[in-house]
């Protein structure tokens, strides 16, 4: 599976940004896709998730009802809508994908996000 991600920006605090993950390669075998960030000096941190077939979602405490996952199955992508953006938000924000059962293993390179206050 191969993610390319895009759609990062500079946006202002209360702004929105739409991500976007195109997925390519067997994407037969994905069972699920996430979206996680990294902020300068920090860990990596999970955002939210979606399963390919049956789109339940899964959201981090700090992007409920801000943040919505999607995906779109016609055009192998998957998206992460940002509304109401904070400072806090700034981070590369990566998108991946799992087999079944197993632990996130396909990277997209990063989109770099930016809040400014």
């Amino acid at each position: 599976v191969q993610l390319q991600a895009y759609g990062g920006g500079l946006v202002q605090a209360g702004g929105s940004l739409r991500l976007s993950c195109a997925v390519s390669g067997r994407t037969f075998s994905t069972y699920g896709l996430a979206w996680f960030r990294q902020a300068p000096g920090k860990e990596r941190e999970f955002v939210a998730s979606i399963t390919w077939s049956g789109g339940n979602t899964n959201y981090a405490d700090s992007v409920k009802g801000r943040f919505t996952i999607s995906r779109d199955k016609a055009k192998n992508t998957v998206y992460l809508q940002m509304n109401s953006l904070k400072p806090e938000d700034t981070a590369a924000y990566y998108c991946a994908s799992r087999p079944p059962g197993r632990d996130y293993d396909a990277w997209g390179q990063g989109t770099l996000v930016t809040v400014s206050s």
